[in-house]
């Protein structure tokens, strides 16, 4: 019921829009039962003229109106009818069209929410959320799970207050035309309740399954697309089609336990709402022999008996949709619930600029119970370029990630100009960095998007200066639409050398005081490395730089080189310092220098 009521509140900015398809579902159900009314008079009087016979008491106006119908002569109330019944069916047509609409309106709203809820969570959420999840299941809770909270609340919440309505109509009408043989009929409302319920819990269950099995398919999905040039240069096709087969084969198989479960619901409720039928139409039947009762208000009692038949139906397969949404719902909240793992201080300032130095202040840090660096101490003065050097898994990326606060030390602390980096504002301290990796992230985008990307007010001239000091502008004149031509998925269309420059112009648009450069020219060839790393000396003008590289011909000229192992700073000094001593960094130049 929590769960439920948690998918609930996501109709609660649009309770109005609700309240009114809810209003209008009140004057459909009111029409449903005039309509049905209509057997009374047409199967007494006009068929048969005979009057109007109720064995219970009824109302003043209602004992005044069934006399009109019992004096009016037949032939004048069968027109009366036709008037009478196409108002009704006009008046019952527009209020069904409006209810529907405004709650597939409530719906689409929700649906528009909790998408737009969950972008904005994933925007919050630290980077280490993100190496612990598949893209691919991502995707699936803000499309799949998110479809199904909209069949709930489009579909699942109309046929829930409409179809309760519905029962409460016709239950009415049952007990107010014959009380005793009503009470009779829903003595086996019980035997229809209790496979809806247990049904639902499996549902439930299943449903879980389904989507966790939705998510795999959504992953191999996203991996196969991103690794597309992997997977035909080691001709993996036929193994990722395996792979896709066996996913979508388990969300087959799940998918059919589902539907096999709620549709084995519908025939069960229409098999005991015959016997009840059945069981009324002999009773009945006799007072109809009798006389006690006339053949149009049995007609009545019959009809309305079998109208609950198709919103018990309905209701069994709301209780389905529901049980699916809830578990949709519980897989959407983990996100929307989660906390970021780096937050701001609710009293965090602004990092007004970057005159002195920044300082790893006996820093450690880990993730999963590992330790990946261990006390780290190192002063990194204004303007000053310090290389990162080390074995691969040293931990020289997670030193530098920390600097923008992508992670949080787990002791210890960094400043800058001696303020703590976790008291300034997130938005602020990382305007003040610039970052290139090895990896250039580039998007579906125009030449001229990607490189105003982070300083959307940038002016023409800007970009293109920036795309000039990046020795970029050239090749971007060179194409059929300069600025405004589209790279593809993460640049797909340009070369690494190319998407490499337009992440240097994109750094130098912003302009930042501290640069981390990360393996910035490992994958690229001799001719795109020497323009990209001229681009980088341009860049690296008059700024503070963190640079890891494998290359450790790139890292000569650096001021200082951090020589990192095992999580621990082994070694700082210039090249020349670190190659007199018999330490790791020489050991590092030898091997390169044989090609090992």
């Amino acid at each position: 019921m929590r769960d439920y009521v948690k998918l609930l509140k996501f109709v609660k900015p649009h309770i109005g829009l609700f309240v009114c398809a809810v209003i209008c579902m009140i004057f459909s159900t009111l029409f449903d039962g005039i309509s049905l009314g209509m057997i009374v008079p047409l199967a007494d009087k006009v068929l048969t003229n005979k009057a109007i016979i109720v064995p219970t008491k009824l109302p003043a106006f209602l004992s005044n109106l069934i006399n009109m119908i019992n004096s009016t002569p037949p032939l004048l109330l069968l027109h009366s009818m036709v008037i009478v019944i196409l108002f009704i069916f006009l008046l019952k047509g527009l209020f069904e069209f409006l209810q529907s609409y405004l709650m597939s309106d409530v719906g689409q709203r929700v649906v528009r929410d909790i998408r737009a809820k969950l972008y904005q969570k994933m925007q919050e959420l630290s980077l280490d959320y993100f190496t612990h999840k598949r893209g691919g299941e991502l995707i699936s809770r803000i499309t799949n799970d998110v479809k199904l909270v909209e069949n709930a609340v489009s579909y699942g919440s109309t046929d829930l207050v409409y179809q309760s309505l519905q029962v409460a109509l016709f239950t009415s009408l049952i007990f107010f035309i014959h009380p005793k043989l009503a009470l009779l009929s829903l003595l086996m409302l019980p035997l229809i309740s209790f496979p809806i319920l247990k049904i639902g819990k499996v549902l439930r269950k299943l449903s879980t399954k389904t989507q966790e099995r939705m998510a795999d398919i959504n992953s191999v999905l996203y991996e196969n697309i991103i690794g597309v040039r992997v997977v035909k240069s080691f001709n993996m096709e036929h193994y990722e089609i395996k792979k896709f087969n066996t996913a979508n084969n388990d969300y087959y198989r799940f998918t059919m336990k589902a539907i096999k479960r709620t549709l084995l619901v519908g025939p069960f409720t229409e098999i005991l709402g015959c016997l009840a039928g059945l069981l009324v139409f002999v009773i009945a039947g006799k007072d109809v022999i009798a006389g006690k009762l006339s053949f149009g208000v049995f007609g009545l009692f019959l009809g309305s008996l079998f109208s609950l038949i198709r919103p018990f139906k309905k209701l069994s397969q709301v209780n389905s949709i529901n049980q699916q949404a809830m578990a949709a719902s519980v897989r959407i909240h983990e996100i929307l619930d989660k906390a970021p793992s780096v937050s701001e201080n609710q009293n965090a300032a602004t990092l007004g600029g970057f005159e002195h130095s920044i300082v790893f202040d006996n820093v450690s840090f880990g993730y999963n119970g590992q330790e990946v660096l261990a006390n780290i101490r190192l002063e990194v003065k204004k303007g000053e370029v310090i290389a990162i050097v080390g074995p691969s898994g040293a931990g020289k990326t997670t030193l530098v990630d920390l600097i923008p606060r992508f992670y949080d030390p787990r002791k210890g602390k960094i400043t800058i100009d001696g303020t703590d980096i976790r008291d300034v504002t997130l938005a602020s301290l990382r305007a003040h960095i610039g970052i290139v990796t090895q990896e250039t992230i580039l998007f579906n985008d125009s030449i001229k998007s990607n490189i105003v990307y982070g300083r959307m007010d940038a002016s023409l001239q800007e970009i293109e200066r920036a795309a000039a000091q990046a020795y970029a502008h050239d090749f971007i004149r060179r194409l059929p639409e300069g600025y405004d031509t589209f790279i593809g998925d993460r640049g797909i269309k340009l070369s690494g050398g190319e998407r490499q420059r337009l992440a240097i112009a994109r750094a130098l648009l912003k302009n930042p005081p501290i640069l981390i450069l990360d393996e910035a020219t490992s994958q690229l060839d001799t001719e795109s490395e020497r323009i990209v790393q001229e681009a980088l000396n341009r860049l690296m003008q008059g700024r503070t730089v963190f640079m890891i590289a494998h290359r450790l011909s790139t890292v000569k000229n650096a001021h200082r080189i951090i020589v990192v192992a095992e999580g621990r700073v082994l070694e700082d000094g210039s090249h020349e310092e670190l190659l007199r001593k018999d330490g790791l960094y020489r050991k590092l130049c030898q091997c390169q220098e044989l090609g090992l």
